[in-house]
């Protein structure tokens, strides 16, 4: 067996500690040893794999009890370990069978540790080699493999990404990752990345729009909203409008009030290759911000023309 760890020791408790006792214990050193905190220091990130390790025989009831009663000792006789090899499992006479360990969880712990709760059939010691999870007792009873998990993730997405499409990066596990959109890809659309899961299994990213400053999303059409100046709104006109797939001219009818919806027919949403729906631009009626002594002049004539001067 691997070197004996004193698990209590790594988290400075008693072997009396109560559950809240371990869970603060590893919360205060996990804070103070934190790699991220630590980045001068190379011995950090072992001590925080210790104390991550500790924490996880520690805080399960049926780990704990294994460890206190061959950690010393040895490894667990058959039935003792994960799965259990005495018939109907758990200890000879009856008594419990404790659970397996997922090889994600115990990436980078000791030799000790799976000694006594991991497996021996792959590279790794936990027959993860090729992603896989394996349950059962590598000191007795049958082994059975199961298929890496799958994991699902959100990927925030900003609209015009996903309205053109194109790569995105992104990070798994301390890798970088390039996802390629679709044109169009919806909000709450899955994307699968087969075998890029922790573990070997796959991952399913959900795309999330995020909010644009001006465009939102109904059904295949784009809504938004256009500033339109007073007298361009009164006299008609044109106006720009910056379009999720560039900025077009939109012809503005005279007396047009603050409230009307204009169509941009084919600038809103791809529906399929070379295909949009419409966008529909709100008018917001305003006025300068600063005003030439010409224009001052023109309203003070407007002014006296509306109240019949």
């Amino acid at each position: 067996m691997a070197a004996f760890k004193d698990y209590y020791q790594v988290l400075g408790i008693d072997k009396s500690a109560s559950e809240k006792d371990v869970r603060r214990a590893f919360r205060a050193l996990a804070a103070k040893h934190h790699p991220d905190r630590n980045r001068d220091d190379p011995g950090a990130e072992e001590r925080f794999k210790e104390i991550n390790e500790a924490y996880t025989v520690l805080s399960d009831a049926e780990k704990r009890a294994v460890y206190d009663r061959y950690g010393s000792e040895g490894p667990p006789p058959p039935g003792a370990g994960p799965g259990g090899g005495f018939p109907g499992g758990g200890f000879p006479g009856g008594g419990r069978v404790y659970t397996s360990v997922r090889p994600e969880d115990a990436a980078g712990f000791s030799d000790f540790f799976r000694s006594l709760f991991g497996g021996s059939m792959g590279d790794d010691g936990f027959g993860s080699a090729r992603g896989g999870e394996y349950v059962g007792s590598p000191f007795g009873g049958a082994s059975v493999s199961r298929p890496p998990r799958t994991v699902e993730a959100s990927l925030g997405v900003a609209l015009e990404r996903a309205f053109h499409g194109g790569p995105v990066s992104v990070r798994v596990d301390g890798r970088a990752l390039e996802v390629t959109l679709p044109e169009g890809v919806r909000d709450g659309a899955k994307l699968r990345l087969r075998g890029q899961a922790p573990g070997g299994g796959d991952l399913v990213l959900v795309v999330r729009h995020e909010p644009h400053v001006r465009w939102r999303l109904k059904g295949d059409t784009l809504v938004g909203s256009v500033d339109v100046l007073d007298h361009v709104a009164v006299l008609g006109g044109t106006v720009r409008v910056a379009t999720l797939d560039g900025d077009v001219q939109l012809s503005v009818p005279a007396g047009t009030v603050a409230g009307r919806k204009l169509r941009l027919r084919g600038r809103g949403w791809p529906t399929a290759p070379k295909v949009h729906g419409d966008a529909i631009a709100e008018v917001r009626v305003v006025v300068p911000a600063k005003v030439s002594d010409a224009q001052r002049a023109a309203y003070e004539q407007l002014r006296q023309a509306a109240d019949g001067g």
